[in-house]
């Protein structure tokens, strides 16, 4: 079994090609410096070091191993640090799984209550598509996700932490700027920029909202990120329906109306996270999205 000891001690000896200059560089002696090296060549069956008695040079084996032993110190060095970032924190470290949709206004939010009602809770942030947070889910990367309704299995648990109303976006100089409250009907035959199928919950929603209504716009477009679909919108491609949230993204030619796509239809926000995670801060962190969910 290879120590972290012969690493470091293999490493050192890599970076100064000397044992002298290595020894003094761990603060020990020549002879248990050899003697490390030896049992990690015995331990790995390859030799990693040519020695004479005027020179040190890596073998193959050893420039091959060097790259990786650099790795496996930093990763100990990371989980160390992690640790003791974890347990000098009274009320521990979350990791929080994001989609882009919520960047526009309730992750902001969330953080923001996080920082004022939780301030003891240290909480890591990242970007990760719905399919990317079930796997950081199993796989213990993070403890809670933010993410679009998605069908989950056990021991992953979902429920909605904000729903918000639907937007028509179009461009600036579009005749249905104009009006205050475009109807559903007005879509028919325009050019319209849809969800793709990587972004399948607000796709599915549209879709079922248009053929609910027997509308058929001329879909011109199809893209998975309301950014990229706004972008669109601006340089006059066609028409978009977004979650309302997104009107805060920045967009000069881009105006937007409320329109409605039947009684109840909104877009919703799901946070996921696993029944049996042990870690004590996050029922504080699901009492509060779910206290203050809108």
């Amino acid at each position: 079994m290879i120590e972290f000891g012969q690493v470091r001690a293999f490493v050192a000896v890599a970076d100064e090609l000397n044992f002298g200059r290595a020894a003094k560089r761990l603060n020990m002696t020549q002879p248990p410096l050899s003697r490390q090296i030896q049992i990690l060549e015995a331990t790995l069956a390859v030799k990693l070091l040519e020695r004479t008695s005027r020179s040190v040079r890596l073998t193959a084996a050893g420039r091959a191993f060097l790259s990786e032993a650099r790795t496996m110190l930093q990763q100990r060095e990371h989980a160390v640090k992690a640790a003791r970032q974890a347990a000098s924190l009274a009320g521990g470290a979350l990791s929080i799984g994001f989609v882009g949709a919520t960047t526009y206004g309730y992750l902001p939010w969330l953080a923001t209550r996080v920082r004022d009602e939780l301030p003891d809770i240290e909480i890591t942030f990242e970007e990760l598509t719905s399919r990317q947070q079930l796997d950081a889910l199993r796989s213990g990367r993070i403890d809670l996700g933010l993410v679009r309704p998605i069908e989950t299995e056990k021991p992953i648990r979902s429920a909605s932490v904000f729903r918000e109303g639907l937007a028509l976006a179009l461009p600036l100089d579009h005749p249905l700027a104009v009006r205050r409250r475009p109807e559903l009907s007005h879509l028919e035959g325009q050019p319209f920029i849809m969800y793709s199928s990587g972004g399948p919950y607000m796709r599915t929603l549209l879709t079922a909202a248009f053929d609910a209504n027997g509308i058929r716009p001329q879909v011109v477009q199809s893209m998975s990120q309301a950014q990229a679909i706004l972008s669109l919108v601006s340089a006059g491609l066609g028409l978009a329906i977004v979650p309302d949230e997104t009107r805060n993204a920045c967009f000069d030619n881009v105006v937007f109306r409320p329109i409605r796509l039947g009684p109840s239809v909104f877009a919703e926000l799901h946070a996921i996270w696993r029944s049996d995670n042990r870690n004590t801060a996050l029922p504080r962190l699901r009492e509060l999205a779910f206290r203050t969910a809108r």
